[in-house]
């Protein structure tokens, strides 16, 4: 794919979502931290739904880690590996009281060394939370990005890679929001909804479908 393609499908992708932001419901980076911790291997439907009560609750690290793992327990059980997040969680919120005075570090090698949290979860922090261009590669992105021919690559990093080097700047910043949510509900997994794409047209994807 060539750089005009890959301009034009995110000049596309911006007209049809100006201001994209994550799903995940949270009301400060702390929460937005533990939102994306819990994500993993989970929908941010079903997180949304288990962190309603709990931002209710705590809003700061100091709160969540007097719930002790009992308590935690009680608001996340509905997600997947919910006593290993627990636990990753109470660490977290520990390593924060104590190194960063209760605030989410704006950098990635103190956000990586964080229990549970790897490049992924630092990406998305660090993009919006801080407003840094980086691109978290998840399995919508991954798919998005091979599929279209955006960038493609075996594996999570070699995307990654790919999509920092073929994104444009101006586009950087937002590009993983638009990729994951092209992903979600247009470039579906099972069969792609090619015939209401916005970029159709531009898409490599040999197989399209009229849906």
């Amino acid at each position: 794919m060539n750089a005009d393609k890959r301009l034009k499908i995110f000049q596309r992708l911006k007209a049809e979502s100006p201001n994209p932001t994550t799903e995940l419901k949270y009301t400060n980076t702390f929460q937005l931290l533990i939102a994306v911790l819990l994500s993993a291997q989970a929908t941010d439907v079903g997180v949304n739904k288990a962190t309603r009560a709990l931002f209710n609750k705590c809003k700061t690290p100091r709160c969540m880690l007097k719930l002790g793992e009992e308590g935690l327990r009680e608001y996340i059980k509905t997600i997947g590996l919910y006593n290993t997040k627990g636990k990753n969680i109470l660490k977290t919120c520990k390593i924060l009281i104590d190194k960063y005075a209760g605030k989410v570090p704006d950098d990635r090698e103190a956000l990586e060394s964080l229990p549970g949290v790897g490049r992924k979860t630092a990406n998305v922090v660090l993009n919006t939370a801080f407003g840094h261009p980086t691109i978290a590669v998840d399995t919508h992105i991954f798919r998005v990005s091979n599929r279209t021919r955006i960038a493609p690559g075996k594996n999570v990093e070699e995307v990654e890679k790919k999509l920092l080097k073929f994104v444009p700047d101006d586009y950087k910043l937002d590009a993983h929001h638009w990729l994951i949510l092209h992903g979600r509900y247009t470039c579906i997994a099972r069969k792609p909804r090619c015939g209401s794409c916005v970029i159709e047209d531009l898409c490599e994807y040999k197989q399209k479908t009229e849906v």
